[in-house]
Protein backbone atom coordinates (compact mmCIF):
# COMPACT_ATOMS: atom_id res chain seq x y z
CA UNK A 1 0.00 0.00 0.00
CA UNK A 2 1.14 3.57 -0.57
CA UNK A 3 0.06 6.76 1.19
CA UNK A 4 -0.86 8.75 -1.92
CA UNK A 5 -3.46 6.14 -2.87
CA UNK A 6 -4.58 5.58 0.74
CA UNK A 7 -5.37 9.30 1.10
CA UNK A 8 -7.83 9.28 -1.82
CA UNK A 9 -10.30 12.16 -1.89
CA UNK A 10 -12.55 10.28 -4.33
CA UNK A 11 -16.26 10.09 -3.54
CA UNK A 12 -18.90 7.68 -4.81
CA UNK A 13 -20.02 8.75 -8.29
CA UNK A 14 -16.96 10.88 -9.09
CA UNK A 15 -16.01 10.92 -12.76
CA UNK A 16 -12.76 12.86 -12.39
CA UNK A 17 -9.85 12.67 -9.94
CA UNK A 18 -9.78 14.92 -6.89
CA UNK A 19 -6.26 16.20 -6.24
CA UNK A 20 -5.19 17.36 -2.79
CA UNK A 21 -3.19 20.30 -4.13
CA UNK A 22 -6.33 21.62 -5.85
CA UNK A 23 -8.43 21.48 -2.67
CA UNK A 24 -9.77 24.61 -1.00
CA UNK A 25 -8.08 24.56 2.41
CA UNK A 26 -11.01 26.47 3.90
CA UNK A 27 -13.31 23.57 2.93
CA UNK A 28 -11.09 20.51 2.76
CA UNK A 29 -12.77 17.32 1.51
CA UNK A 30 -11.82 15.31 4.60
CA UNK A 31 -13.37 18.00 6.80
CA UNK A 32 -16.52 17.90 4.65
CA UNK A 33 -16.74 14.21 5.64
CA UNK A 34 -16.86 15.21 9.31
CA UNK A 35 -19.55 17.81 8.66
CA UNK A 36 -21.74 15.43 6.65
CA UNK A 37 -21.55 12.80 9.39
CA UNK A 38 -22.30 15.18 12.24
CA UNK A 39 -25.35 16.66 10.46
CA UNK A 40 -26.76 13.25 9.51
CA UNK A 41 -29.90 11.87 11.17
CA UNK A 42 -28.10 8.62 11.95
CA UNK A 43 -25.46 10.47 13.94
CA UNK A 44 -28.01 12.57 15.82
CA UNK A 45 -29.78 9.39 16.92
CA UNK A 46 -26.66 8.42 18.89
CA UNK A 47 -27.66 10.96 21.56
CA UNK A 48 -30.25 8.44 22.77
CA UNK A 49 -28.33 5.21 22.26
CA UNK A 50 -26.63 3.20 24.96
CA UNK A 51 -22.88 3.31 25.52
CA UNK A 52 -22.74 1.34 28.77
CA UNK A 53 -25.95 1.86 30.75
CA UNK A 54 -29.05 1.24 28.58
CA UNK A 55 -31.94 3.72 28.98
CA UNK A 56 -29.96 5.56 31.66
CA UNK A 57 -31.24 9.02 32.61
CA UNK A 58 -28.17 9.81 34.70
CA UNK A 59 -26.72 13.01 33.25
CA UNK A 60 -23.04 12.13 33.58
CA UNK A 61 -23.25 8.72 31.89
CA UNK A 62 -22.03 8.62 28.30
CA UNK A 63 -24.29 7.94 25.36
CA UNK A 64 -23.06 6.74 21.97
CA UNK A 65 -23.05 10.39 20.89
CA UNK A 66 -20.76 11.72 23.61
CA UNK A 67 -18.58 8.62 23.27
CA UNK A 68 -18.29 9.15 19.50
CA UNK A 69 -17.39 12.83 19.91
CA UNK A 70 -14.68 11.92 22.41
CA UNK A 71 -13.32 9.16 20.17
CA UNK A 72 -13.14 11.68 17.30
CA UNK A 73 -11.12 14.10 19.46
CA UNK A 74 -8.67 11.35 20.44
CA UNK A 75 -8.63 10.17 16.81
CA UNK A 76 -7.76 13.65 15.56
CA UNK A 77 -4.81 13.82 17.95
CA UNK A 78 -3.61 10.37 16.88
CA UNK A 79 -3.96 11.27 13.21
CA UNK A 80 -2.12 14.56 13.46
CA UNK A 81 0.76 13.09 15.47
CA UNK A 82 1.12 10.19 13.01
CA UNK A 83 0.65 12.55 10.06
CA UNK A 84 3.52 14.75 11.22
CA UNK A 85 5.82 11.71 11.31
CA UNK A 86 4.61 10.38 7.94
CA UNK A 87 5.09 13.75 6.19
CA UNK A 88 8.61 13.97 7.65
CA UNK A 89 9.36 10.44 6.41
CA UNK A 90 7.80 10.92 2.96
CA UNK A 91 8.19 14.65 2.17
CA UNK A 92 6.94 14.12 -1.41
CA UNK A 93 3.43 13.71 0.02
CA UNK A 94 3.47 17.40 0.88
CA UNK A 95 5.87 18.74 -1.73
CA UNK A 96 4.34 16.97 -4.73
CA UNK A 97 0.77 16.15 -3.70
CA UNK A 98 -0.01 18.87 -1.14
CA UNK A 99 -0.95 16.67 1.83
CA UNK A 100 -0.51 18.06 5.35
CA UNK A 101 -0.32 16.41 8.74
CA UNK A 102 -3.76 17.80 9.61
CA UNK A 103 -5.23 15.80 6.71
CA UNK A 104 -4.44 12.63 8.63
CA UNK A 105 -6.13 14.09 11.70
CA UNK A 106 -9.22 15.07 9.70
CA UNK A 107 -9.58 11.59 8.17
CA UNK A 108 -9.20 9.76 11.49
CA UNK A 109 -11.49 12.23 13.28
CA UNK A 110 -14.27 11.75 10.70
CA UNK A 111 -13.96 7.96 10.68
CA UNK A 112 -13.86 7.94 14.49
CA UNK A 113 -16.95 10.15 14.64
CA UNK A 114 -18.82 7.56 12.53
CA UNK A 115 -17.41 4.41 14.14
CA UNK A 116 -20.64 3.60 16.06
CA UNK A 117 -23.13 5.06 13.57
CA UNK A 118 -24.44 1.61 12.61
CA UNK A 119 -24.90 0.26 16.14
CA UNK A 120 -28.47 -0.74 17.08
CA UNK A 121 -30.23 0.48 20.24
CA UNK A 122 -29.34 -1.07 23.61
CA UNK A 123 -25.61 -1.42 23.03
CA UNK A 124 -23.97 -4.65 21.94
CA UNK A 125 -26.96 -6.58 23.24
CA UNK A 126 -28.89 -4.95 20.38
CA UNK A 127 -26.60 -6.61 17.84
CA UNK A 128 -26.98 -9.95 19.60
CA UNK A 129 -30.76 -9.59 19.79
CA UNK A 130 -31.02 -9.05 16.02
CA UNK A 131 -28.69 -11.99 15.31
CA UNK A 132 -30.49 -14.33 17.67
CA UNK A 133 -33.91 -13.48 16.22
CA UNK A 134 -32.65 -15.26 13.09
CA UNK A 135 -30.39 -17.91 14.61
CA UNK A 136 -32.69 -19.20 17.36
CA UNK A 137 -35.90 -17.16 17.03
CA UNK A 138 -38.76 -16.90 14.56
CA UNK A 139 -36.37 -15.73 11.85
CA UNK A 140 -35.02 -19.30 11.50
CA UNK A 141 -37.82 -19.88 8.94
CA UNK A 142 -35.91 -17.83 6.35
CA UNK A 143 -32.63 -19.77 6.40
CA UNK A 144 -33.30 -22.09 3.47
CA UNK A 145 -34.24 -19.17 1.21
CA UNK A 146 -30.91 -17.34 1.58
CA UNK A 147 -27.32 -17.95 0.54
CA UNK A 148 -24.85 -18.96 3.21
CA UNK A 149 -23.27 -15.50 3.35
CA UNK A 150 -26.62 -13.69 3.37
CA UNK A 151 -27.72 -15.85 6.28
CA UNK A 152 -24.46 -15.17 8.15
CA UNK A 153 -25.03 -11.41 7.72
CA UNK A 154 -28.29 -11.79 9.63
CA UNK A 155 -27.39 -14.28 12.36
CA UNK A 156 -24.19 -12.39 13.11
CA UNK A 157 -25.60 -8.87 12.62
CA UNK A 158 -22.67 -6.47 12.80
CA UNK A 159 -22.78 -2.77 13.65
CA UNK A 160 -19.62 -2.07 11.64
CA UNK A 161 -21.15 -3.49 8.45
CA UNK A 162 -24.37 -1.64 9.17
CA UNK A 163 -22.37 1.55 9.61
CA UNK A 164 -20.84 1.11 6.15
CA UNK A 165 -24.42 0.89 4.79
CA UNK A 166 -25.48 4.00 6.69
CA UNK A 167 -22.59 5.98 5.20
CA UNK A 168 -22.81 4.67 1.63
CA UNK A 169 -26.20 3.12 0.74
CA UNK A 170 -28.21 4.90 -1.93
CA UNK A 171 -31.92 5.58 -1.87
CA UNK A 172 -34.09 7.50 -4.38
CA UNK A 173 -32.58 10.95 -4.89
CA UNK A 174 -29.73 10.25 -2.43
CA UNK A 175 -27.10 8.48 -4.49
CA UNK A 176 -24.08 7.22 -2.57
CA UNK A 177 -25.49 7.94 0.89
CA UNK A 178 -23.43 10.65 2.60
CA UNK A 179 -20.79 10.46 -0.18
CA UNK A 180 -17.85 10.20 2.21
CA UNK A 181 -14.31 10.27 0.79
CA UNK A 182 -12.77 6.86 0.14
CA UNK A 183 -9.89 7.66 2.53
CA UNK A 184 -12.34 8.20 5.39
CA UNK A 185 -14.31 5.07 4.43
CA UNK A 186 -11.05 3.12 4.44
CA UNK A 187 -10.17 4.38 7.92
CA UNK A 188 -13.71 3.50 9.05
CA UNK A 189 -13.41 -0.12 7.83
CA UNK A 190 -11.87 -1.84 10.86
CA UNK A 191 -12.83 -5.29 9.55
CA UNK A 192 -12.55 -5.17 5.73
CA UNK A 193 -14.08 -8.58 5.02
CA UNK A 194 -17.44 -10.25 4.48
CA UNK A 195 -19.24 -12.28 7.14
CA UNK A 196 -17.82 -15.61 5.95
CA UNK A 197 -15.42 -17.18 6.57
CA UNK A 198 -15.93 -16.25 10.23
CA UNK A 199 -12.70 -15.48 12.11
CA UNK A 200 -10.55 -17.43 9.63
CA UNK A 201 -7.31 -16.20 11.25
CA UNK A 202 -6.14 -14.44 14.40
CA UNK A 203 -5.48 -11.30 12.34
CA UNK A 204 -7.27 -8.37 14.01
CA UNK A 205 -8.77 -7.50 10.60
CA UNK A 206 -10.60 -10.86 10.60
CA UNK A 207 -12.12 -10.48 14.08
CA UNK A 208 -15.51 -9.33 12.76
CA UNK A 209 -16.82 -8.30 9.34
CA UNK A 210 -17.28 -4.94 7.67
CA UNK A 211 -19.93 -5.13 4.93
CA UNK A 212 -23.17 -6.89 4.06
CA UNK A 213 -23.57 -8.82 0.83
CA UNK A 214 -25.79 -6.00 -0.44
CA UNK A 215 -22.82 -3.60 -0.22
CA UNK A 216 -20.18 -5.97 -1.59
CA UNK A 217 -19.72 -4.32 -4.99
CA UNK A 218 -19.13 -0.83 -3.64
CA UNK A 219 -16.94 -2.11 -0.81
CA UNK A 220 -14.67 -3.74 -3.40
CA UNK A 221 -14.57 -0.48 -5.36
CA UNK A 222 -13.38 1.42 -2.27
CA UNK A 223 -10.75 -1.23 -1.45
CA UNK A 224 -9.48 -1.21 -5.04
CA UNK A 225 -9.25 2.59 -5.21
CA UNK A 226 -7.29 2.69 -1.93
CA UNK A 227 -4.98 -0.15 -2.97
CA UNK A 228 -5.77 -2.32 0.06
CA UNK A 229 -3.99 -5.68 0.14
CA UNK A 230 -6.30 -8.63 -0.56
CA UNK A 231 -5.94 -11.51 1.93
CA UNK A 232 -8.65 -13.92 0.73
CA UNK A 233 -8.84 -16.32 -2.20
CA UNK A 234 -11.53 -17.86 -4.38
CA UNK A 235 -15.00 -16.42 -3.87
CA UNK A 236 -14.18 -14.93 -0.46
CA UNK A 237 -13.53 -11.20 -0.14
CA UNK A 238 -11.27 -9.67 2.46
CA UNK A 239 -8.43 -7.19 2.77
CA UNK A 240 -5.76 -6.02 5.14
CA UNK A 241 -6.67 -2.82 6.95
CA UNK A 242 -6.21 0.73 5.76
CA UNK A 243 -3.39 1.96 8.03
CA UNK A 244 -5.50 4.73 9.52
CA UNK A 245 -8.11 2.16 10.64
CA UNK A 246 -5.57 1.16 13.31
CA UNK A 247 -5.76 4.70 14.69
CA UNK A 248 -9.57 4.73 14.69
CA UNK A 249 -9.54 1.46 16.60
CA UNK A 250 -6.94 2.80 19.05
CA UNK A 251 -9.01 5.94 19.68
CA UNK A 252 -12.05 3.76 20.46
CA UNK A 253 -10.02 1.38 22.65
CA UNK A 254 -8.54 4.26 24.63
CA UNK A 255 -11.88 5.96 25.18
CA UNK A 256 -13.96 2.98 26.15
CA UNK A 257 -11.23 1.64 28.45
CA UNK A 258 -10.79 4.88 30.34
CA UNK A 259 -14.13 6.67 29.98
CA UNK A 260 -16.42 3.68 30.56
CA UNK A 261 -14.33 3.14 33.68
CA UNK A 262 -14.93 6.76 34.67
CA UNK A 263 -18.70 6.25 34.19
CA UNK A 264 -18.53 3.23 36.49
CA UNK A 265 -16.80 5.33 39.13
CA UNK A 266 -19.38 8.13 38.86
CA UNK A 267 -22.21 5.58 39.14
CA UNK A 268 -20.63 4.11 42.26
CA UNK A 269 -20.06 0.75 40.54
CA UNK A 270 -16.29 1.08 41.04
CA UNK A 271 -14.95 2.51 44.31
CA UNK A 272 -12.71 5.55 44.12
CA UNK A 273 -9.91 3.75 45.95
CA UNK A 274 -9.87 1.00 43.31
CA UNK A 275 -10.12 3.55 40.53
CA UNK A 276 -7.21 5.63 41.76
CA UNK A 277 -5.05 2.54 42.16
CA UNK A 278 -5.72 1.43 38.57
CA UNK A 279 -5.43 4.86 36.96
CA UNK A 280 -2.25 5.84 38.79
CA UNK A 281 -0.52 2.82 37.22
CA UNK A 282 -1.15 4.48 33.84
CA UNK A 283 0.06 7.94 34.81
CA UNK A 284 2.77 7.40 37.42
CA UNK A 285 5.44 8.79 35.06
CA UNK A 286 3.55 11.99 34.20
CA UNK A 287 1.40 12.86 37.24
CA UNK A 288 2.05 16.20 38.95
CA UNK A 289 1.74 15.11 42.57
CA UNK A 290 1.58 18.67 43.91
CA UNK A 291 -1.28 19.58 41.57
CA UNK A 292 -3.08 16.33 42.30
CA UNK A 293 -3.05 17.05 46.03
CA UNK A 294 -4.86 20.37 45.46
CA UNK A 295 -7.88 18.60 43.93
CA UNK A 296 -10.55 18.29 46.60
CA UNK A 297 -13.40 16.46 44.84
CA UNK A 298 -13.55 12.92 43.51
CA UNK A 299 -14.75 14.18 40.12
CA UNK A 300 -11.76 16.51 39.74
CA UNK A 301 -9.27 13.87 40.83
CA UNK A 302 -10.66 11.27 38.44
CA UNK A 303 -10.88 13.81 35.57
CA UNK A 304 -7.23 14.81 36.05
CA UNK A 305 -6.02 11.21 36.03
CA UNK A 306 -8.28 10.38 33.08
CA UNK A 307 -6.84 13.21 30.99
CA UNK A 308 -3.27 12.16 31.79
CA UNK A 309 -4.05 8.50 31.05
CA UNK A 310 -5.56 9.32 27.65
CA UNK A 311 -2.54 11.48 26.78
CA UNK A 312 -0.11 8.70 27.69
CA UNK A 313 -2.07 6.11 25.70
CA UNK A 314 -2.22 8.41 22.65
CA UNK A 315 1.54 8.94 22.66
CA UNK A 316 2.20 5.24 23.06
CA UNK A 317 -0.19 4.29 20.24
CA UNK A 318 1.64 6.73 17.95
CA UNK A 319 4.94 5.14 18.92
CA UNK A 320 3.66 1.65 18.10
CA UNK A 321 2.24 2.81 14.77
CA UNK A 322 5.39 4.59 13.60
CA UNK A 323 7.65 1.72 14.68
CA UNK A 324 5.53 -0.68 12.62
CA UNK A 325 4.46 1.64 9.77
CA UNK A 326 6.32 -0.25 7.04
CA UNK A 327 4.85 -3.58 8.13
CA UNK A 328 1.40 -2.00 8.29
CA UNK A 329 1.77 -0.77 4.69
CA UNK A 330 2.71 -4.30 3.63
CA UNK A 331 -0.38 -5.69 5.37
CA UNK A 332 1.78 -7.61 7.82
CA UNK A 333 0.70 -6.19 11.19
CA UNK A 334 -2.13 -8.45 12.44
CA UNK A 335 -2.54 -6.72 15.81
CA UNK A 336 -4.37 -3.80 17.38
CA UNK A 337 -1.99 -0.98 18.35
CA UNK A 338 -3.00 -1.41 22.00
CA UNK A 339 -1.95 -5.08 21.81
CA UNK A 340 1.63 -3.82 21.55
CA UNK A 341 1.25 -0.96 24.03
CA UNK A 342 3.59 -0.76 26.99
CA UNK A 343 0.41 -0.11 28.98
CA UNK A 344 -1.39 -3.25 27.79
CA UNK A 345 -1.33 -4.95 31.21
CA UNK A 346 -2.77 -1.86 32.89
CA UNK A 347 -5.50 -1.52 30.24
CA UNK A 348 -6.37 -5.20 30.58
CA UNK A 349 -6.71 -4.78 34.36
CA UNK A 350 -9.09 -1.85 33.93
CA UNK A 351 -11.19 -3.73 31.34
CA UNK A 352 -11.37 -6.79 33.56
CA UNK A 353 -12.64 -4.69 36.46
CA UNK A 354 -15.10 -2.86 34.17
CA UNK A 355 -16.52 -6.17 32.89
CA UNK A 356 -17.09 -7.39 36.43
CA UNK A 357 -18.39 -4.21 38.04
CA UNK A 358 -19.97 -2.27 35.14
CA UNK A 359 -20.84 -4.35 32.08
CA UNK A 360 -22.21 -7.18 34.22
CA UNK A 361 -23.88 -4.97 36.81
CA UNK A 362 -27.53 -5.65 37.66
CA UNK A 363 -28.68 -2.36 36.11
CA UNK A 364 -27.02 -3.14 32.79
CA UNK A 365 -28.32 -6.73 32.72
CA UNK A 366 -31.90 -5.65 33.56
CA UNK A 367 -31.95 -3.05 30.79
CA UNK A 368 -30.37 -5.41 28.24
CA UNK A 369 -33.08 -7.98 29.00
CA UNK A 370 -35.71 -5.36 28.16
CA UNK A 371 -33.78 -4.50 24.99
CA UNK A 372 -33.90 -8.13 23.83
CA UNK A 373 -37.68 -8.25 24.26
CA UNK A 374 -38.19 -4.92 22.49
CA UNK A 375 -36.00 -5.74 19.48
CA UNK A 376 -37.43 -9.24 19.04
CA UNK A 377 -40.98 -7.91 19.05
CA UNK A 378 -40.21 -5.12 16.56
CA UNK A 379 -38.36 -7.45 14.20
CA UNK A 380 -41.16 -10.00 14.21
CA UNK A 381 -43.98 -7.53 13.64
CA UNK A 382 -42.32 -5.39 10.97
CA UNK A 383 -40.73 -8.28 9.04
CA UNK A 384 -44.10 -10.05 8.89
CA UNK A 385 -45.89 -6.90 7.72
CA UNK A 386 -43.20 -5.98 5.17
CA UNK A 387 -43.11 -9.49 3.66
CA UNK A 388 -46.89 -9.87 3.63
CA UNK A 389 -47.23 -6.53 1.86
CA UNK A 390 -44.69 -7.55 -0.77
CA UNK A 391 -46.54 -10.82 -1.38
CA UNK A 392 -49.90 -9.04 -1.66
CA UNK A 393 -51.42 -10.58 1.45
CA UNK A 394 -51.06 -7.80 4.03
CA UNK A 395 -53.66 -7.84 6.80
CA UNK A 396 -55.28 -4.68 8.11
CA UNK A 397 -52.87 -4.90 11.06
CA UNK A 398 -49.89 -5.17 8.69
CA UNK A 399 -51.05 -2.08 6.81
CA UNK A 400 -51.43 -0.11 10.03
CA UNK A 401 -47.91 -1.14 11.09
CA UNK A 402 -46.43 -0.06 7.77
CA UNK A 403 -48.11 3.33 8.12
CA UNK A 404 -45.96 4.06 11.19
CA UNK A 405 -42.80 3.04 9.32
CA UNK A 406 -40.89 6.29 8.57
CA UNK A 407 -41.35 7.53 5.01
CA UNK A 408 -37.72 6.99 4.01
CA UNK A 409 -38.14 3.27 4.75
CA UNK A 410 -41.10 2.89 2.36
CA UNK A 411 -38.97 1.29 -0.34
CA UNK A 412 -39.54 -1.58 -2.73
CA UNK A 413 -37.25 -4.50 -1.94
CA UNK A 414 -37.45 -7.35 -4.43
CA UNK A 415 -35.47 -10.09 -2.68
CA UNK A 416 -36.17 -11.66 0.71
CA UNK A 417 -32.60 -10.91 1.85
CA UNK A 418 -32.99 -7.21 1.02
CA UNK A 419 -36.35 -7.04 2.80
CA UNK A 420 -35.00 -8.69 5.95
CA UNK A 421 -31.90 -6.50 5.97
CA UNK A 422 -34.03 -3.42 5.32
CA UNK A 423 -36.10 -4.00 8.48
CA UNK A 424 -32.95 -4.77 10.49
CA UNK A 425 -31.52 -1.51 9.18
CA UNK A 426 -34.66 0.43 10.18
CA UNK A 427 -34.62 -1.00 13.71
CA UNK A 428 -30.87 -0.44 14.04
CA UNK A 429 -31.36 3.28 13.40
CA UNK A 430 -33.93 3.67 16.18
CA UNK A 431 -32.85 5.32 19.39
CA UNK A 432 -33.32 3.43 22.65
CA UNK A 433 -36.27 5.68 23.46
CA UNK A 434 -37.93 5.36 20.04
CA UNK A 435 -37.54 1.59 20.06
CA UNK A 436 -39.27 1.59 23.45
CA UNK A 437 -42.10 3.79 22.13
CA UNK A 438 -42.68 1.56 19.10
CA UNK A 439 -42.75 -1.45 21.41
CA UNK A 440 -45.25 0.22 23.75
CA UNK A 441 -47.54 1.16 20.85
CA UNK A 442 -47.42 -2.33 19.35
CA UNK A 443 -47.81 -4.11 22.69
CA UNK A 444 -50.51 -1.76 23.95
CA UNK A 445 -48.96 -1.08 27.34
CA UNK A 446 -46.30 0.95 29.07
CA UNK A 447 -43.06 -1.01 29.64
Amino acid sequence: MNWEQLLSLKRQGDTSKRLRKEQDDTRLGFEVDYDRIIFSAAFRSLQDKTQVIPLSKTDFVHTRLTHSLEVSVVGRSLGRLVGKKIIEKYPYLQEVHGFHMNDFGAIVAAASLAHDIGNPPFGHSGEKAIGEYFSIGKGQQFKDQLTEKQWQDLIDFEGNANGFSVLTASRPGIEGGLRISYATLGAFMKYPKESLPKKPTKNIADKKYGFFQSDKEFFQDVASELGLVSNKTGNDIGFERHPLAYLVEAADDICYTIIDFEDGINLGLVSEDYALEYLIKLVKDTVDTAKYKTLTTREDRISYLRALAIGNLINDAVRVFIENEEQILKGKFPFALTDKSKYKAQMDDIIKLSVKNIYQSREVIDKELKGYQIINTLLDKFITAFNNNFEGKATSYDKLLLQILPEKHHLEKETLYDRLLHICHFISLLTDGNALLYYQNISGFKH
